[in-house]
């Protein structure tokens, strides 16, 4: 069996899943420049720009083709100088769409232009490809397996052999944090980071410790997937799913802001935490909705039910995302006062 287990073959697993999830596939080496169909320009390219523009001009058809590369642009062109406030930022262009004016009937006139279709999310450019050599400063890395929409690299998943020693999903996640210091580029637009050693599987946000990358253990919502079946085809139905990573990403992700004042100085600095739902988080606010819909309706009962948490496991985060779910029709400022959604 360790013979077996190796790198090459998990990765060929995931990516297996993965297609049966809605991707496609894609070597890294057919993307390059002097390729066939090259699709990157250089290899510090991280964006897929050409999908990126086609998707764009797909979503958005009113919208001139001028103020669509002005979006295009605007999402280009973020620093990954200080990488979480830039991820933040591309975060709120890909939640809430990127404001853009043109003008129209000799008035100029504001719209949004979409980067993905969150109501048909099998309608976007979903694609998954290995081997995606990147260069920068002068540094060159190569991440296991990273997932594209409409040519934004959403999501890193970092593969190791459990069959050797020292391979372990600790591990994994220390190449995620080197990935992160040495191609911070790349980890602009992230939503999810996967850490996995073949066997056990871990998920966590850009900002989140070793201690925060947690198991997601049900493909459904309806019951813990079986000690049978693989941690990592359950994390690939569980979460993956174009429909459901987008859906994570769109109303299950959160910037927490805390205010720390330095009690020699004085100085009062912003502390920013990324957070991204826990599978239990995920499930309970999506049938809370469910139930508060259906109470609110003209014939319904008026009793939304009762979620039941046990300590320590977010029961305020909860909060926060049942009020960001629900945010286009009603949200509550005051579960939110640190957070935006």
């Amino acid at each position: 069996m360790a013979d077996k287990l190796t790198e090459n073959a998990i990765e060929q697993l995931a990516i297996e899943l993965l297609v049966k999830q809605g991707y496609s596939y894609t070597h890294g080496t057919e993307l390059v420049p002097d390729t066939a169909h090259p699709e990157r320009t250089s290899f510090s390219e991280v964006f897929l720009e050409g999908r990126l523009r086609a998707a764009v001009a797909r979503l958005n058809p009113s919208i001139p083709l001028d103020a669509q590369e002005q979006a295009v642009k605007e999402v280009l062109r973020i620093s990954p100088l200080e990488l979480l406030v830039a991820n933040e930022t591309f975060h709120k262009l890909l939640t809430n769409g990127v404001e853009v004016e043109y003008q129209h009937g000799g008035r100029t006139k504001g719209d949004k232009v979409w980067l993905v279709d969150y109501n048909q999310p099998g309608a976007n450019d979903c694609l998954v490809v290995n081997q995606f050599t990147i260069i920068e400063n002068h540094v060159n890395k190569r991440p296991d397996l990273i997932l594209f929409i409409n040519g934004l690299p959403l999501v890193v998943i970092e593969l190791k052999n459990a069959a050797r020693e020292n391979a372990t999903v600790r591990s994994a996640y220390e190449q995620l944090q080197t990935y992160k210091n040495t191609t911070p580029s790349l980890f602009v637009a992230n939503g999810l980071l996967v850490a996995s050693d073949g066997l056990e599987v871990r998920m966590g946000s850009l900002s989140a410790d070793y201690t925060r990358f947690m198991s997601w253990k049900t493909a459904n919502g309806k019951q813990e997937a079986s000690h049978l079946v693989s941690q990592l085809e359950t994390l690939i139905r569980g979460v993956l799913s174009p429909a459901t990573l987008l859906e994570l990403i769109r109303h299950f992700t959160v910037f927490e802001k805390t205010r720390k004042e330095d009690p020699k100085t004085g100085l009062t600095t912003v502390e920013t935490v990324k957070k991204i739902a826990a599978y239990h988080q995920f499930y309970a606010v999506k049938k809370a909705v469910d139930s508060t819909l259906y109470a609110t309706d003209a014939e319904g009962s008026r009793k939304g039910g009762v979620v039941w948490h046990a300590q320590g496991s977010g029961k305020s985060l909860s909060m926060v995302f049942y009020g960001c779910f629900t945010r286009a029709s009603w949200c509550w400022p005051w579960i939110i006062p640190a957070l935006w959604c």
